[in-house]
């Protein structure tokens, strides 16, 4: 076949083409369970940060098993689903079902002889997901660590939610008010005021991001209200 032939150019590209689709599909394959060992260990880390546990992600499965004691599915009235393996259930799939039919995912760490309940969260920033989780004492009211993250927030201005900064100011707040009503944690546009036990600083020019993380807590943790209030 004549090389500087139309048919030749066709057929040259089409190879061209399967070739390097193959090799595509190939490296994908190749490396997913990679990437989902990447997931696995990063989700790990961050449920452990939240007890202020900090590892590599090498280190990530043996503090896991060392620390997190029990991993529990929950259902709407606070019953545990023994059924469910509460790690893998993926939030974003679940908020698209009837709340009657979630599961609510719970991990309690242990940590110097005392409990922890870490109640992973996830929600709607600006422009995408944001997502995180929040740790609770023994007395199933105070925050003692908070980590989120997101999927594409404004670099400076909401993607600031996963900064310590942040972070922070969720330790030693409060989600139940002085007569055991459930109140959450608001990110308060302009600052909260000093000595509010439910309110955080809101990120200057990241205010939808903030409101987001805000309705984030205040939805995930109402879910969990019947264990909490229970147990």
């Amino acid at each position: 076949m004549d090389k500087n032939s139309n048919a030749y150019t066709f057929i040259f590209a089409i190879i061209m083409v399967v070739l390097v689709a193959a090799g595509l599909a190939f490296a994908a394959t190749s490396l997913k369970p990679l990437q989902a060992e990447n997931v696995k260990n990063e989700k790990m880390q961050n449920i452990l940060s939240t007890v202020g546990i900090e590892v590599t992600r090498d280190e990530a499965t043996e503090a896991y098993n060392k620390y997190v004691k029990q991993q529990l599915s929950l259902n709407p009235d606070g019953t545990v689903d023994e059924q469910v393996d509460a790690f893998t259930v993926e939030l974003n799939k679940e908020l698209k079902k009837d709340k009657s039919e979630q599961h609510f995912p719970l991990y309690i760490a242990e940590k110097e002889g005392k409990s922890y309940y870490v109640v992973p969260l996830y929600g709607a920033g600006l422009w995408d997901a944001v997502w995180g989780y929040i740790a609770l004492d023994e007395d199933k009211n105070t925050i003692v660590g908070a980590s989120f993250d997101h999927k594409g927030e404004t670099p400076g201005l909401g993607a600031e939610i996963n900064q310590s900064w942040f972070e922070d100011q969720f330790k030693g707040k409060t989600l139940f008010d002085e007569n055991g009503e459930f109140v959450s944690v608001k990110a308060v546009k302009g600052g909260a005021p000093s000595g509010d036990q439910h309110g955080v600083d809101a990120i200057s020019g990241g205010t939808i991001t903030s409101d987001g993380v805000s309705n984030m807590i205040a939805e995930r943790m109402q879910n969990y209200l019947p264990y909490l209030k229970n147990n």
